[in-house]
């Protein structure tokens, strides 16, 4: 075997500005899925069978095909439509918003359903609006039913976040490429950029363990 790590000492801080790259798009891409997903799980269960209908198309298309065909539509396909071009972050940004609020808006449906439904109807009985008791009642307990499960969808984010590379997103998949491409030594750099992902991926399911069990003292 032909391995020399010291090989791209030199590129590491390259390589490892990537991870601002690749950080600005998963939280960004997860707070809008997260806020688009609630919206999504609350026309789930609303009595509007259009509303039901939407979501439930919506959810079925950007679950039943492929995350990096949804990117290499938004980026390439859809400026034709538009008439003007798309930068490569916000169609990344784009793609994983609107397919995270897929997922989610499944996590968060269960999570309202598994409330106790006795305290619905408690919330109805004092004369609480539908609006009030959802966001004060309601979706704070199934916020912590379902951390475990967000806290899943972050970090396949995370890890997914990688395809970006197909649109010269220079996140740290792409950074480790073209240092492989420059030097002609592929399996260094990329070898360390797993690294990189695996650290990350560890430490999101560290917060994670520890919001949960603070969640868990404080009921």
């Amino acid at each position: 075997m032909n391995l020399d790590f010291t090989a791209i000492l030199p590129s590491l801080p390259y390589i490892l500005k990537g991870i601002g790259v690749t950080l600005k798009i998963v939280i960004v891409a997860g707070l809008l899925g997260f806020a688009f997903g609630i919206v999504l799980a609350i026309f789930k269960i609303s009595k509007s069978k259009a509303l039901n209908w939407f979501a439930d198309a919506y959810t079925s298309i950007f679950r039943g095909t492929p995350l990096i065909l949804q990117l290499m539509i938004i980026y390439y396909g859809l400026p034709q439509l538009i008439g003007f071009e798309i930068d490569s972050y916000t169609a990344a940004v784009a793609a994983f918003s609107l397919n995270s609020a897929a997922y989610i808006s499944e996590i968060i449906r269960a999570g309202i359903l598994a409330v106790d439904r006795g305290q619905k109807e408690a919330a109805m009985a004092l004369g609480v609006p539908g609006e009030r008791m959802m966001r004060d009642i309601i979706l704070p307990q199934a916020m912590k039913n379902i951390l475990p499960a967000l806290m899943n969808e972050f970090i396949t984010l995370t890890k997914e976040s990688a395809i970006v590379t197909v649109i010269a997103v220079d996140d740290i998949m792409r950074r480790s490429y073209i240092v492989g491409g420059d030097q002609y030594r592929f399996f260094e750099p990329l070898i360390f950029a797993g690294l990189i992902y695996y650290v990350m991926v560890i430490t999101l399911t560290m917060i994670g363990k520890a919001v949960e069990r603070r969640l868990r003292q404080s009921d």
